[in-house]
């Protein structure tokens, strides 16, 4: 199946997903890499209030590349990152936060549980940079760029942003996981 889905999401959008499935979003989404993540946790240990609503919201794993013309943001290229590097934080951050959505590449362990009714992982593929920045008509926001650059968060205003796969849904299907189990079995043949 094919969706297009806008943010904030609901749970509803999300449990509609399957595992294979294609999505589009448009809307508002965030990007956030290791630091990030540290920090936004960081907060919520500090009881502090991040400075961006993550209620039905999206994370992209990614560090963009942005040029500032004119005092104004511009993304040159925004692919995305290996999201298994997330995957520690991963559960904490859904136990603070009601993020609906990751985005990245390569999938990410040890995480189906954490996302069951409450999160999907969107794959989207790597070496798409270019087409990624396509689908950013906008930078709304940087918060954090004391960060740096890649690590910062960027909030990004996206219109058809995909093709997304629905790596894992909210059901506890991970298709990483069954495409791994399939070739181990059929190289176990081979042997």
């Amino acid at each position: 199946m094919e969706y297009k889905l806008t943010t904030p999401l609901k749970k509803e959008d999300i449990s509609k997903l399957n595992a294979g499935d294609v999505v589009y979003l448009s809307g508002t989404i965030f990007t956030a890499r290791d630091e990030a993540h540290a920090r936004v946790l960081e907060m919520a240990e500090e009881k502090k209030e991040v400075p961006f609503d993550l209620e039905g919201a999206v994370i992209y794993h990614c560090g963009p590349l942005m040029q500032n013309k004119e005092e104004k943001w511009e993304v040159v290229a925004a692919g995305p990152t290996t999201s298994a590097r997330m995957s520690k934080m991963t559960p904490q951050l859904l136990e603070k936060h009601k993020v609906l959505a990751l985005i990245g590449k390569g999938g990410m362990a040890n995480v189906t549980e954490a996302l069951k009714n409450r999160c999907v992982y969107l794959a989207f593929t790597g070496g798409c940079a270019a087409l990624a920045a396509i689908s950013i008509e906008k930078v709304i926001k940087v918060h954090w760029l004391d960060l740096g650059m890649p690590e910062a968060v960027w909030e990004l205003h996206v219109d058809n942003f995909g093709p997304l796969v629905v790596g894992i849904d909210s059901h506890n299907n991970d298709m990483f996981l069954e495409i791994s189990k399939k070739a181990k079995a059929a190289y176990s043949k081979i042997e």
